[in-house]
């Protein structure tokens, strides 16, 4: 497998309000869509149309929602030249997080392992990371305490599951970003996100989102709408585009034109930066 990453570079940045907005729009690279389903695992994944040494995220969904909810965010990165993938598995309404956590490492492995596309695309083991929503951002968490190989970890409104995101978040030592939604009413951040952040051993960054509820990062329309409070919000889709974008370039490729998105301020965001 090559090692010479070929991530896609922003162009020159002037300033946070320049980043926001090149940022949270697709970058260059023509995006292929597959299905996890031919190794055995329900779900998707994002690519760029070729790269190799690519770096790649393993996403992690949220009580009842498929993975179509969060495609958008998938082709984005892939658009940025990061392979995103997203196992569907764990979607019934009594889900097991220790098993979706086991699903992220195996479609994490995959990507690895496996030259997708049509054998023009690899992924670099060393510019790996995990992320999720809501429990999948748990889920994630206790992935990469059992993982020395990730390099980065995003948890976006993380909740508190069993096993407990705080005890593996204890045990993270690489980089992580924590979104943390502000008005969460279905797991609120002051019993959930902001606990879990906390307790996270490496540095890390928590970006709080002050009028974001848990469900606004979701795109589409599903009948759990019904259920939980909110739903989809495009203002917070967009913010949340760039600065896992951002994030991700600059902690698995050393990209440093992403600086101010990653510890800067940005409007509509309260930063506690723990670097």
């Amino acid at each position: 497998m090559a090692r010479t990453s070929t991530f896609t570079r922003p162009p020159a940045l002037r300033n946070t309000k320049d980043a926001l907005e090149q940022l949270s729009r697709p970058g260059p690279n023509e995006v292929l869509r597959g299905d996890l389903g031919l190794i055995g695992t329900p779900g998707v994944v994002f690519a760029p149309a070729s790269g190799l040494g690519l770096p790649a995220v393993v996403f992690g969904h949220d009580w009842m929602q498929p993975t179509s909810r969060y495609a958008e965010l998938l082709r984005h990165l892939a658009s940025w030249g990061i392979v995103a993938a997203a196992p569907g598995s764990q979607g019934s309404p009594l889900p097991s997080v220790s098993r979706l956590s086991a699903d992220l490492r195996t479609t994490l492995e995959v990507c690895v392992g496996v030259r997708l596309g049509d054998g023009d695309i690899s992924v670099d083991s060393r510019r790996t990371a995990l992320a999720g929503h809501g429990i999948g951002a748990s889920a994630a968490l206790l992935a990469a305490a059992g993982h020395p190989k990730v390099a980065a970890v995003v948890a976006i409104a993380a909740s508190q599951t069993r096993p407990s995101p705080v005890e593996a978040a204890k045990a993270i030592s690489v980089p992580g970003l924590h979104i943390v939604a502000g008005n969460d009413t279905v797991a609120p951040a002051a019993g959930h996100a902001e606990q879990i952040a906390e307790a996270y051993a490496g540095p890390h960054w928590i970006r709080t989102l002050p009028k974001a509820g848990h469900t606004d990062f979701l795109s589409g329309v599903h009948w759990s709408d019904l259920v939980l409070s909110g739903g989809p919000n495009t203002k917070v889709r967009r913010v949340t585009r760039a600065l896992v974008t951002a994030f991700l370039l600059k902690e698995l490729c050393g990209e440093d034109r992403v600086d101010d998105l990653v510890d800067g301020k940005v409007g509509g965001t309260i930063l506690t930066a723990h670097p």
